[in-house]
């Protein structure tokens, strides 16, 4: 039986491979031969074939499959007050390659205005139809966590405490401006949660001289705080990646280091959670799940290749994440977005909408 409101049962977490007409209208447009209405326009064109594939599937949950970003979260920033982008001297360093180089340093007071993807979010419900729309957003963390100090101008915040007081202010105000706007839905993208899970990331942020424990209760209040007067019928997600470019990753290590205080204290509705290889440890962090409303998705199928998964293995892991949490608390996904970036991951379109049948067969059949 499917879960008849969100998350529900099949779920999936935003990203889909960009189809051609896309990344040659998106090459036009830097070469100047299209203004930025016609890429609209073939943006506008190509979401609603995105729609209507995961409707097609079987989902009840829709998103724009982030066509309109290059990537998950800097495009999400560009729109903040007070946040600038920059070409930094490297970029950020997966398993064996490096994304472009950029990096994004807080410059002025930070502040939610008239962003651009709220348009973006009115477009992709118009076109809904049933499916219920889902916005997916990166996480305030996210904004403090890959520069840290340095890349927060003194000038304006010499105080640490002011800036986690208008972070949390923005992503408030982020949160009601898209449920002004008709979202009902909205995840929170989180690569953080996963850095203070691997000892390597752990030690990395000692020797910039944060504490990694203290960093997950600022992190923990932060989005607290953002989500204290949300709407009761907003439903919240928050998903923990542990990095997806070109299907490789930066993180490994269990939920065990953060489990009680993401998962004991954390207030969203749902977390997803990668699980698709060892690199993600075992399910025993799940008892930390509050019992209630609050569902957890797990991210059973991988996005990282096209080899599909056994749907009698993915039930069998089901059954033993419930020995942990309530089975009526547990949903199924993908591990993450099939193109975090524009470039995508190493599989084909065909082979990311079989996924996607057979997350929502595997749900019809346990639920």
């Amino acid at each position: 039986m499917q879960r008849q409101q969100a998350p529900f049962r099949a779920e999936v977490v935003g990203s889909f491979l960009r189809p051609d007409d896309i990344k040659v209208a998106r090459q036009q447009f830097s070469r100047g031969e299209l203004t930025a209405l016609q890429l609209r326009a073939v943006e506008d064109d190509a979401i609603r074939r995105v729609v209507e594939q995961q409707c097609a599937c079987g989902l009840h949950v829709v998103t724009d499959g982030e066509f309109r970003r290059a990537w998950w979260h800097f495009d999400f920033f560009d729109g903040l007050q007070g946040v600038e982008r920059y070409d930094s001297q490297q970029g950020i360093q997966f398993n064996g390659v490096q994304t472009k180089a950029h990096g994004v340093r807080v410059t002025g007071k930070l502040a939610f205005g008239d962003h651009p993807m709220l348009e973006d979010f009115r477009y992709l419900k118009s076109i809904s139809g049933n499916a219920q729309p889902k916005m997916t957003i990166p996480s305030p963390s996210v904004l403090h966590f890959r520069g840290g100090r340095k890349d927060i101008d003194a000038s304006v915040y010499p105080d640490l405490e002011a800036y986690f007081d208008d972070l949390a202010t923005t992503w408030r105000d982020a949160i009601h401006a898209f449920y002004a706007a008709g979202c009902r839905y909205l995840q929170l993208d989180d690569t953080v949660w996963a850095y203070l899970c691997s000892d390597a990331q752990r030690q990395q942020i000692r020797e910039r001289g944060d504490c990694p424990d203290e960093l997950a209760r600022i992190y923990a209040d932060v989005i607290n705080r953002a989500l204290a007067d949300k709407p009761a019928d907003l439903t919240v997600g928050l998903h923990v990646c542990r990095g997806n470019f070109r299907s490789t990753w930066i993180s490994e290590g269990g939920y065990e280091p953060v489990a009680e205080i993401l998962f004991g204290s954390v207030n969203v509705d749902a977390f997803f959670l990668e699980y698709d290889n060892d690199r993600s440890g075992d399910f025993a962090p799940l008892r930390f799940i509050r019992p209630g409303h609050q569902q957890v998705v797990l991210g059973l199928v991988t996005t990282k290749n096209g080899e599909l998964e056994n749907p009698e293995g993915v039930k069998a892991r089901l059954q033993e994440a419930a020995h942990y949490v309530d089975k009526a608390q547990i949903c199924l996904s993908p591990q993450c977005g099939f193109a975090s970036t524009e470039e995508g991951n190493s599989l084909t379109e065909a082979q990311q909408w079989n996924k996607i049948k057979l997350i929502t067969e595997i749900a019809q059949q346990v639920w």
